[in-house]
């Protein structure tokens, strides 16, 4: 990774390490978004009693691993690998997945403008790191347009060309949930009739399938599901309105996700 945190990591913090060396009983790491090294004890590599530490780990391995103690004065970070469940070491891989992909972004990014990788990732960097964390979720937001790379102050020519990858590269978080409607109606002109009741509930990130025997499919997407779920009601309470001022026996039930 070419991004380098500054400073220690904050204790608790889960941080990604590669193992530089193993002890009888210890092992030692370099903190992969640091350039600091630490240590874990083997009483904190695995619960229960181990009888061989290189079953757990080896030389150039990567593992997760959480932030016990610091010792700023003597430079000392003691961790843990067996005090990482499985939900935060997924979490941080993906978080690591995604911050490799933005740094894969910069570098088709220097290619095109034949320039230094390093150069243009410190030029771009130093500008988001201002107020990110880290590059993909500023990327994201770009992708999403909840916020421009001019307002980061990147310079206007490279900010056009970077928002051009990143289009092409990431596409914006979308979610989706689904439901049933049943529609039913014994009027002469029922079926003109049903016609203008799904028309109640349509919209663009609205889609409505006819699936037979007066049943229909109706799918949301949105970019995250407080958005998914409010779209949802909205359209079937539309439907079901509309569909009851017109004798027309409307239900529906939500799929489960």
């Amino acid at each position: 990774m070419l991004l380098k945190k500054q400073g220690f990591p904050e204790e608790s913090e889960i941080v990604l390490c590669t193992v530089t060396s193993v002890r009888y009983n210890s092992v030692f790491v370099n903190l992969n978004e640091y350039n600091h090294s630490g240590m874990i004890h083997i009483s904190e590599v695995s619960p229960g009693r181990i009888r061989n530490i290189r079953d757990y780990v080896k030389e150039d391995k990567v593992i997760v691993c959480k932030v016990l103690r610091i010792n700023k004065e003597r430079g000392y970070i003691d961790l843990s690998l067996r005090r990482v469940n499985e939900g935060q070491r997924r979490a941080k891989v993906n978080e690591i997945k995604k911050e490799q992909k933005a740094e894969k972004i910069i570098e088709f990014l220097a290619k095109k403008l034949k320039r230094d990788i390093k150069d243009i990732y410190k030029e771009i960097s130093d500008n988001v790191l201002k107020k990110y964390d880290l590059l993909y979720p500023c990327f994201e937001d770009v992708a999403e347009k909840k916020i421009s790379l001019e307002e980061l102050n990147i310079p206007k020519e490279l900010a056009k060309e970077l928002k051009e990858i990143i289009d092409q590269k990431i596409r914006p978080a979308e979610v989706s949930i689904k439901g049933n409607i049943k529609l039913v109606s014994y009027a002469p002109n029922g079926v003109e009739i049903i016609k203008d009741v799904i028309k109640k509930g349509m919209d663009k990130n609205i889609k409505i399938l006819y699936l037979g025997g007066g049943n229909y499919s109706i799918k949301v997407k949105a970019p995250d599901y407080k958005t998914a779920e409010k779209t949802l009601k909205e359209s079937t309470e539309a439907i079901i309105s509309y569909a009851e001022k017109n004798d027309v026996e409307a239900s529906f039930e939500r799929e489960e996700k």
